[in-house]
């Protein structure tokens, strides 16, 4: 959660450090009471987002920060071994985060350039990619594509892909319709 001050607490179990805290619990241990995450010094969080063992948050500066599991590369940091401390992910040259959705073991990154980078687990194809190769580091997404397959195992056609629009596609995945806003 982000407090009013901007400060970032998490809480609940701790296995592989995805409550950022510098530790590990195991998994019959449990926090019930929120523990403070350091995103750095002077550091406040405008998005947090907690996937099933990871967590990542958008800093004040645009940086982009993930801890917890990470054996598939959700972490985005060119490994696979867990961290139980927010570690910085590379978004490239010049590049700031607006906003972070971390999934169940794969993470995706809106950018300031309304570019998308995603990382992870890709079983499905659910990095958007075009394959099924997992990433350990943030990967771009072409959104340009007429037939798109993002956020998961959504697919669907926008009418039109005129650049600088968002467009909405409503379409099936494997738990049942979707809708899907993406600026194109």
């Amino acid at each position: 959660a982000i407090l009013d001050d901007g400060s970032l607490k998490c809480w609940g179990r701790n296995y592989f450090g995805e409550l950022g805290n510098g530790g590990t619990t195991g998994s019959g241990v449990q926090y019930t009471t929120p523990q403070a995450v350091d995103l750095g010094t002077g550091r406040t969080a405008v998005s947090v987002s907690a996937g099933q063992y990871h967590t990542c948050a958008v800093p004040d500066n645009g940086s982009l920060k993930c801890w917890g599991r990470n054996i598939y590369g959700e972490l985005g940091i060119d490994s696979t071994t867990s961290q139980n401390t927010p570690q910085l992910v590379n978004l490239g040259t010049g590049r700031t985060a607006v906003s972070v959705s971390a999934g169940h073991s794969h993470t995706c990154a809106a950018l300031d350039n309304n570019s998308l980078n995603c990382w992870g687990y890709n079983t499905y194809g659910v990095l958007g990619t075009g394959d099924t190769t997992d990433r350990t580091v943030p990967t771009h997404v072409n959104l340009f594509q007429t037939q798109s397959s993002l956020l998961g195992n959504i697919s669907g056609c926008p009418l039109s892909t005129t650049p600088g629009k968002n467009y909405t596609i409503t379409g099936n995945n494997t738990y049942g319709s979707s809708n899907v806003t993406l600026y194109i």
